[in-house]
């Protein structure tokens, strides 16, 4: 695949994965989903070259999903892995695998990424007044 094909490719999951975004959720996500879109698509070996893109955008949608803690009913803004697997037409299970391969490809932690995290979760996040005194860690 030649890397015209490769960036049509990555628009079009761009596409369907703000699409949703904005229909479901916020801009802010949909921004956070194109930039994991287009950081996936800078990757050395690309893995979007294969694979239904459906799957990718929702498994994109997915992972910002979970690390913003957006499956939570507590949420502002919420959605479930339900709603994901139903809009795009793909497994739940098979979304969540290529979430795993996401965030192992990109080495994201598994709840809080500070390069993929909403403002209002990275603001709450209690890490953020954590300092260190003396070899000690304190709250401020």
């Amino acid at each position: 695949m030649d890397k015209l094909q490769l960036k049509e490719r990555e628009n079009a999951i761009i596409e369907l994965a703000t699409v949703y975004c904005r229909e479901h959720l916020d801009d802010e996500c949909a921004e956070l989903c194109t930039k994991l879109v287009q950081k996936l698509g800078r990757k050395r070996s690309c893995p979007l070259q294969s694979g239904r893109l459906e799957i990718w955008a929702a498994a994109s949608v997915y992972t910002i999903c979970s690390i913003n803690f957006l499956f939570s009913k507590d949420a502002r803004l919420h959605t479930t892995s339900a709603e994901i697997a139903d809009y795009f037409g793909a497994s739940g299970s098979t979304i969540s695998q290529k979430s795993r391969t996401i965030k192992d490809l990109l080495k994201m932690q598994d709840v809080y990424d500070p390069d993929f995290s909403l403002k209002e979760v990275a603001d709450n996040n209690p890490f953020n007044r954590l300092v260190m005194r003396n070899g000690f860690f304190f709250f401020e």
